[in-house]
């Protein structure tokens, strides 16, 4: 088995949609150290995403939004418990390694998101950056697409939340700022544990703990409403950090918090499951017993209502324990609605604003 430092994925699971599967033979060239070295260290490449349109619409019960913007496919963070991963799956490639080395850039998304808003039949509400991979990835530091996505927002005033693990994000605090004096941004930064021994490993390229409430701080210190997400919280590993979290995210100015429990679709299982034996065995038979408590029985369940919290005694006390600290820190309050009423729609790509 390969090990691969710097990377949450440590093989390249089979994608059950082909019919001809590819496996490395490492006992054909275990003798070529050059080429070992180098499958290693796989290096992140970048691809042109020519998607047609940037904005998505969902239904689903459990996700509070309709609309989503993801600038991205797959994701560099390389967070084992990513549950996007399986999505690379439809592009052919593998949840594994290739999700997080092998990222589609929609290099028009801000053209494209000019033109949705720019229709006439938009009738504008809250828009999610990002629902699927965040959009605050090491990508962006290279071709700002978020940027200037976020440009376009602040033109025409439309109302934007933001989901992010990445302190990159304070680099927009100009844009974030002009938003929020009409009360049409929010952004929610996920903290996941407060020790960056875990973190390195769990979510190998996201901002080290302290940034995330560092940007948590400057945010809420500019008026831009802060929500922090304790997500996922991963039975028998982080769960005990559920109070210090919260305790951390309201001292740094956060106004409210939520939590979703560990998911694992599909391809995503062999891949945590990986994980957890490789980098935390010790902590592996109590936390996959404990998801199987949540989850009855089984890894995962995709019903409604129980996929993003589990159910059962433990996922009860799990969630009694988040509501009492988060009531004690004052962050059992939500974030106002953002508001759409000083909407504009945004100027055509030629420059010609529309007359009805």
């Amino acid at each position: 088995m390969l090990n691969l430092p710097g990377r949450g994925a440590q093989s390249q699971p089979a994608n059950p949609y082909l019919s001809t599967q590819l496996e490395l033979d490492l006992a054909a060239c275990a003798e070529d150290e050059e080429l070992l070295a180098q499958l290693q260290r796989p290096v992140t490449r970048y691809f042109e995403d020519t998607s047609q349109t940037i904005v998505t619409e969902n239904d689903s019960p459990d996700i509070p939004y309709r609309y989503g913007v993801n600038p991205y496919r797959g994701c560099a963070h390389g967070c084992s418990y990513c549950y996007a991963r399986p999505y690379h799956e439809y592009l052919g490639l593998s949840a594994g390694v290739d999700f997080e080395t092998k990222i589609f850039v929609k290099l028009r998304a801000a053209q494209l998101f000019r033109e949705w808003l720019a229709r006439p039949k938009w009738q504008p509400e809250q828009i999610v950056f990002s629902g699927v991979t965040d959009c605050y990835q090491p990508a962006e530091r290279q071709f700002e697409l978020t940027r200037q996505c976020l440009q376009v927002a602040a033109e025409c005033r439309q109302p934007i939340a933001m989901i992010t693990k990445n302190a990159l994000v304070t680099r927009d605090l100009d844009l974030l700022t002009d938003l929020a004096s009409h009360q049409a941004v929010s952004v929610a930064i996920s903290i996941t544990s407060l020790d960056q021994e875990l973190t390195r490993v769990l979510e190998p390229r996201t901002s080290a703990p302290q940034a995330r409430l560092r940007a948590v701080r400057e945010l809420s210190a500019a008026s831009v409403p802060v929500h922090v997400m304790v997500a996922p919280i991963i039975p028998g590993l982080n769960d005990s950090e559920v109070p210090a979290i919260l305790a951390a995210a309201a001292e740094a100015g956060a106004a409210s918090a939520s939590f979703t429990v560990l998911r694992l679709p599909t391809t995503l299982q062999h891949i945590f499951v990986e994980w957890l034996e490789r980098f935390r065995p010790n902590h592996a038979p109590k936390v996959l017993t404990l998801i199987r408590e949540m989850r009855d029985g089984r890894l995962n369940t995709a019903k409604f209502g129980e996929r993003m919290r589990g159910a059962g005694p433990y996922a009860e006390q799990l969630a009694a324990t988040f509501r009492a600290f988060a009531k004690k820190h004052g962050l059992d309050r939500k974030i106002p609605p953002l508001s759409a009423a000083n909407f504009r729609p945004p100027k055509s790509g030629a420059g010609q604003g529309w007359l009805f």
